[in-house]
């Protein structure tokens, strides 16, 4: 029987300068649901890429003394070499350098103009270089003007600054399909995810009015020549954007892999490209004709305690230096982990040594040294037959094992990595109080309890089994060596559909006798440390620029740091020995969070229950009377008094304040 076809992708990526683990993030997610796919039986097609015209490009180049070509063509190895390193899977690495790209552009453009979808004007207006995208004075950060009040530059929100261009331009008449386009997202609307970045989309962008987009540039010429005006290079987004369907081979001699596998079911993007995405994609689509993509997911930024990324700031990290000390398997599981759903996630030093620690290490790892250290000592290393559950223990234990996979499959369908693996550690959790609940040394005792004893084993190593089938899309090490130290050979035991039938392990071999650890603990002060020290800034790689701001004050970028969206509380309770403090969960429309707030001189449990709030989601996590606290609920305060801040009911939960 013919697989289904899935086709995955990345955004392709922009060669200025080293990946950072940011950048790795969208790779290694699109990896996970690749191999994932893949083990449910879909025949998976994994782009990802690289970005190669622009001015950018030709100005770095020219400093270096080489010319576009050699850097392109270096920095392509360089990122070869790195998703290697990361084991990404994918099928092709497109780059848009490549001659059939380039005649596949040509011929969409020349396609476009002659059906009058693009025609000739001319263009003035903010143009951001490190961006390639030109700004309209009321979308940038800061704004300069002269002592007449005349605009003579300004920022963009990315911290770059801009400058006025003015030069002849084709235009893509965009304002032609947004009624289309609304009338696509009101008909499919889960077509972008998660829903707060659909409701930006209309309602900033959609239906106050679609403006015509410039599509070609005059001031540069490393790019794709228009064939009918050669002085005009093809436009980044055009150019970027349709690389997603002449990787297939649209507009070439065979487009088979196009006939197969487009549409695409996902592209995965950074919500600071969700824009170009979701609204000039879809309209190019249109304007030729063919099929949209199914889903478009913008995903949040992994960032740091103190913002974004940057040189300047010390606060940068490349996943090969991580992948050289810790292994493969730390890195991804900590993007994985610790970036929810369409949120932002916090990389710190600390966090990273602590999941490796004490998810990885001591949870896991543990789990596999143990089981097979008794399965050794009890059974000389060979594992006793499946009998089915013998009490509610194994009843209960196999019941958790059913709801978390079932969880899982939910979760992984809707690239939510983070819920997923914690239905996994469910799982692993659950198996380590088994131990403690049936006591293995205890029946050890009396051989009348040998057979009991036997279950604990069986049930032990079965759910280390299917969490490692689990654990196969993300860590692409750990799983192998499971298997290996419990010696399962069999291919069919290591299927994902084997995992649907509880008690299906059966292991006629002995097991390792002296199992080692699959994940050793790290020294969290020497750690942290490392990393610190890998995070140093580089004065030759610095960012220039950065201005201080003044003494007491903050600027629209440090503001810009702050996340705050709109929630539900749903349960509340009093934190024991704590008369302040409230255990509250709220529902952020993608997930829920536990928050600790001292409001409780105010407010009983039962009075917040249903209250719609603001809630600041990108602040570290922090334990609180032992309790674990994620985020901050938004309060005014006035000498003794506290009141919640309320939003209306009609506001989405997940909706971000601006």
């Amino acid at each position: 029987m013919e697989k289904p076809t899935y086709y995955i992708t990345t955004p392709i990526y922009y060669p200025s300068g080293k990946l950072h683990i940011g950048n790795a993030y969208t790779t290694i997610a699109c990896d996970v649901m690749a191999r994932y796919k893949r083990m449910r039986g879909f025949d998976v097609y994994y782009l990802t890429g690289a970005d190669e015209h622009g001015q950018k490009i030709e100005k770095k180049a020219e400093k270096m003394g080489i010319s576009p070509q050699k850097y392109v063509d270096d920095m392509a190895e360089y990122m070869k070499e790195l998703w290697s390193v990361l084991e990404i899977t994918n099928d092709q690495f497109i780059r848009t350098t490549g001659d059939a790209h380039k005649k596949a552009i040509q011929q969409i453009f020349e396609r476009l103009l002659e059906q009058g979808d693009i025609y000739l004007g001319e263009y003035e207006g903010w143009y951001s270089v490190e961006d390639e995208e030109f700004f309209t004075e009321t979308q940038l950060d800061e704004v300069y003007k002269d002592e007449a009040g005349n605009m003579i530059g300004g920022v963009a929100p990315s911290g770059h600054e801009v400058e006025l261009v003015k030069e002849e331009s084709y235009f893509f008449r965009m304002s032609k399909y947004a009624d289309r386009l609304e009338k696509f997202y009101e008909d499919n609307p889960d077509f972008l995810k998660p829903a707060s970045r659909r409701n930006e989309m209309l309602n900033n962008f959609i239906r106050p009015g679609l403006e015509d987009l410039a599509v070609s540039r005059t001031t540069f010429s490393w790019g794709v020549p228009v064939s009918s005006d050669p002085k005009h290079v093809v436009y980044v987004w055009i150019d970027a954007l349709c690389n997603y369907i002449t990787a297939l081979g649209y507009g070439s001699g065979d487009d088979s892999l196009f006939q197969k596998y487009w549409p695409a079911d996902l592209h995965m993007i950074g919500k600071e490209i969700v824009r170009f995405h979701a609204i000039y994609w879809p309209i190019m689509l249109m304007a030729l004709d063919l099929p949209l993509p199914k889903k478009l997911l913008g995903h949040g930024w992994l960032v740091m305690k103190d913002g974004k990324m940057s040189k300047s700031k010390g606060n940068v990290i490349y996943p090969e230096t991580v992948v050289e000390r810790y292994g493969l398997d730390a890195l991804r599981y900590y993007l994985m982990r610790e970036v929810p759903f369409g949120s932002d996630g916090v990389f710190t030093p600390e966090a990273f040594v602590d999941r490796t620690n004490y998810d990885l290490a001591n949870d896991l790892g543990n789990l596999v040294n143990r089981t097979i250290s008794m399965i050794n000592k009890y059974f000389d290393g060979h594992l006793p037959d499946y009998t089915g559950h013998q009490n509610e223990f194994d009843e209960n234990l196999e019941e958790t094992v059913r709801e978390n996979v079932g969880l899982y499959e939910e979760s992984m369908e809707e690239m939510e990595f983070n819920k997923a693996l914690r239905a996994v550690w469910t799982i692993i959790s659950r198996s380590n109080k088994y131990i403690d609940e049936t006591a293995p040394w205890v029946l050890a005792k009396d051989e009348a309890n040998r057979g009991a004893l036997g279950n604990v084993m069986v049930h032990l190593a079965e759910n280390i089994r299917i969490a490692a089938i689990l654990l196969k899309p993300y860590l692409t090490h750990g799983p192998k060596e499971i298997f290996r130290q419990m010696n399962i050979t069999d291919n069919s035991l290591q299927t994902f559909d084997s995992i649907f039938k509880y008690g299906s392990i059966k292991i006629d071999e002995q097991m390792v006798k002296k199992p080692q650890p699959i994940y050793p603990r790290l020294d969290v002060e020497a750690e942290v440390a490392h990393i610190k020290a890998l995070m140093t800034p580089d004065k030759k790689e610095a960012d220039d620029g950065e201005e201080e701001s003044a003494e007491g004050l903050i600027t629209i970028r440090d503001f810009d740091k702050v996340e705050i969206k709109a929630a539900t509380i749903i349960q509340a309770e009093g934190v024991k020995k704590a008369d302040k403090l409230l255990k509250i969960q709220v529902d952020l429309g993608n997930e829920e969070r536990q928050i600790v707030s001292g409001i409780r001189s105010q407010y009983e449990p039962e009075d917040i229950i249903g209250k719609k709030v603001l809630v600041v989601t990108n602040l570290e996590p922090v334990k609180l009377r032992g309790e674990r606290s994620e985020g901050m609920i938004l309060t005014a305060e006035k000498g003794k008094n506290l009141t919640l801040i309320s939003v209306p009911d009609g506001i989405e939960n997940g909706s971000t304040v601006k």
